[in-house]
């Protein structure tokens, strides 16, 4: 795996030994000698993870890390505080200001490029999201980074695995005064409690009696349901070996014993924090998705995704030998609703059809708004006869009940036009197929309106 880390250090000696470290393990190292430099840096987006000393002159650590956090450009690089202060309150400090790790000098380098390969597959992550996310100020969603900045990181939903009842207890109460807290004492039953109830994090103590902690780890890692669940390991100080395999398996973050109930809280809040930012980017992807094939008027389907499905579908059926039919449905003297009641009147017909048209078809027909006042349902395994009743059934449908326009009850007498068109043996094309339905809706126009009328090949 490659990534850009960032060296931020004053002191030549301290970046070139960090250097020669991650550039061993094929790393790209870019390197800073103040925190106005590495801000820039990182406003142009020139790293993946920050390795970020602490005391240095003019703007310290705490304050370079501060601003990466208050940034909608930088808010996602990790970072990580590599310092020779190595008090509790220093520790703290450093979650507070936002950092997603705080290293004492001299760091192992085992440790060291653990945690910076753990840390750069998350902003790997992070950053697809990001990408496919682009879109989402422009087309009107909330902004993901906005909100993330807002977040306080409290008033979470956390499991907690842990089999010794003085070690879960003590978690709990430190959790309860933020989150909303959830223990489970069978690590056996673990992987499905998380997989139900809807986790920001989940918290495994490495000191499990029976099982092995890492083992319940990599299975929520595997799993559909739980693999983007942050997980934040409580383990001894002389855990290291095992910390160091879990953050290869693909933990977030880890508390050490004896817990430092601040520390907790601040490590707990990052993630998150970090959990609600990618749930929303991963929202803001599945709609966008949904936007681009649905038609944002009535809720079917849109001509990109017809035309992208339809040739899929046909040479479905004629490969399996079964039929399929089209309807080309348009409403009659549409532009005269528009001109008499207005365009939201319009509007409200053509959702209101669009809601009938659902009613009328079965879950596997594929119901789309072609354009305008035109609409298409394919309807697979459906040849010529039934296709015939099921418009003549939408025909009556639309005709028989009034549409009703506005607050007032005011409603207005809506018809509509429809061509059938079925496959025609296996060398049939999709725009044959709808050609033929064409066609076929022009002669019930033509005819009079208000008509079924079946493509004559």
């Amino acid at each position: 795996m490659t990534a850009r880390i960032l060296v931020v250090d004053d002191v030549p000696a301290n970046v070139k030994l960090l250097e020669a470290r991650l550039s061993a393990e094929y790393f790209d190292v870019v390197t800073a000698e103040s925190g106005t430099e590495a801000l820039k840096l990182c406003e142009r987006g020139q790293c993946d993870v920050v390795l970020l000393d602490v005391m240095m002159p003019g703007m310290d650590g705490f304050e370079v890390c501060r601003r990466l956090k208050a940034s909608i450009g930088t808010h996602h690089i990790p970072v990580v505080m590599v310092t020779a202060l190595d008090q509790p309150s220093d520790r703290l400090q450093g979650l507070l200001a936002g950092a997603d790790d705080f290293l004492t000098k001299p760091v192992s380098d085992i440790a060291l490029i653990a945690r910076v390969r753990s840390l750069a597959r998350l902003k790997m992550v992070t950053d697809e999201l990001r990408m496919r996310a682009l879109t989402s100020r422009e087309i009107g969603f909330d902004d993901p980074v906005r909100n993330a900045l807002a977040d306080t990181g409290r008033n979470g939903r956390v499991l907690v695995v842990d089999d010794r009842n003085a070690s879960f207890e003590r978690i709990a109460r430190i959790l309860t005064a933020e989150h909303a807290v959830d223990v489970e004492p069978n690590p056996q039953e673990a992987l499905f409690h998380a997989a139900e109830g809807n986790y920001d994090l989940l918290i495994v103590s490495l000191n499990l009696q029976d099982f092995d902690a890492l083992r319940l780890c990599s299975q929520v890692r595997s799993l559909e349901r739980t693999r983007n669940l942050p997980i934040l390991v409580i383990a001894d100080a002389e855990d290291n070996a095992r910390l160091l395999r879990g953050l290869d398996l693909g933990i977030n973050d880890y508390v050490t014993r004896p817990i430092d109930a601040n520390e907790m809280l601040a490590r707990v809040r990052t993630q998150v924090r970090r959990r609600r930012y990618t749930e929303r980017l991963r929202d803001n992807v599945q709609l966008s998705m949904e936007l681009a094939i649905t038609d944002a008027l009535t809720g079917l389907h849109n001509r990109r995704y017809m035309e992208s499905h339809l040739a899929t579908l046909v040479q479905q059926a004629a490969a399996r030998g079964k039929p399929l039919s089209l309807l080309l449905l348009d409403i009659d003297y549409f532009k005269s609703i528009n001109d008499t009641h207005g365009h939201d009147a319009g509007d409200e017909v053509l959702r209101e059809f669009a809601t009938r048209v659902r009613k009328s078809v079965r879950g596997i027909d594929l119901a789309c708004r072609l354009g305008g006042e035109e609409f298409v349902i394919v309807m697979p395994e459906t040849d010529m006869a039934v296709g015939g009743l099921v418009a003549e059934r939408i025909r009556r449908r639309v005709a028989t009940e009034p549409f009703v326009i506005g607050t007032g009850g005011k409603t207005v007498e809506v018809t509509i036009s429809i061509g059938l068109s079925s496959l025609i043996g296996a060398e049939d094309r999709a725009e044959h197929l709808l050609k033929r339905a064409d066609q076929a809706l022009y002669r019930a126009k033509r005819d009079g309106r208000n008509r079924v009328v079946a493509d004559a090949a």
